[in-house]
């Protein structure tokens, strides 16, 4: 793969793999590291196997990844993961979290999870977070929004994918400047506090 990646305006990752072996995972990341000159990618970690088990290869490996290059873990989105990964040296995330979760009518927002669908949002006539200015949060109510869903209206799917996505990007800015500001820790904690548990 990387004698025919020619094109130097694409960045190749080597993917490290390895399963929960920990001894695995840290020879993936050896044979990676030649190869891992634009970023390196870490696989394997988030389809289906329990966070802690992630969270523990992420320790196991930060030590000996190659710095000064991008660390993308695949496939992880949820707000504790993406926390979780860059409290453990983690630079970029991809995931379909954001607009699979819009598609099923429920919104990530700096107060929890919110399943706009249920009737405790048949008359809630406030934004689906007071704390973002989306323009869905600015233009529509979470009672419109659960209309939309249970009409089957694709807006709803729009709206909320719309403000995931926001969301993610706002808490991946926090994220930034916590490091900047060297308060990773505390930013941690006061999104646990105010999101609750996960």
């Amino acid at each position: 793969c990387a004698a025919a990646h020619k094109n130097e305006d694409q960045a190749l990752f080597p993917i490290v793999q390895g399963n929960f072996f920990k001894d695995l995972r840290l020879a993936g990341v050896e044979a990676a590291k030649p190869y891992a000159k634009y970023g390196i990618a870490i696989g394997g970690l988030s389809v289906g196997e329990p966070k802690p088990l992630m969270y523990e290869m992420l320790d196991t490996i930060q030590p000996v990844l190659p710095t000064g290059v991008p660390r993308y873990l695949m496939g992880v989105g949820s707000p504790d993961c993406l926390i979780e990964g860059v409290m453990r040296g983690i630079d970029m995330f991809d995931c379909v979290l954001a607009t699979r979760i819009a598609r099923n009518g429920t919104a990530l927002t700096s107060k929890g999870k919110v399943v706009v669908r249920n009737a405790v949002y048949k008359e809630g006539f406030t934004p689906l977070d007071e704390e973002c200015d989306c323009y869905c949060c600015k233009n529509y109510t979470k009672a419109y929004l659960r209309h939309l869903v249970n009409a089957g209206e694709m807006l709803s799917s729009m709206l909320l994918s719309m403000h995931n996505v926001t969301f993610l990007n706002r808490l991946m800015r926090g994220l930034r400047n916590a490091i900047l500001e060297g308060n990773l820790k505390e930013f941690a904690a006061d999104f646990y506090r105010k999101y609750g548990k996960i």
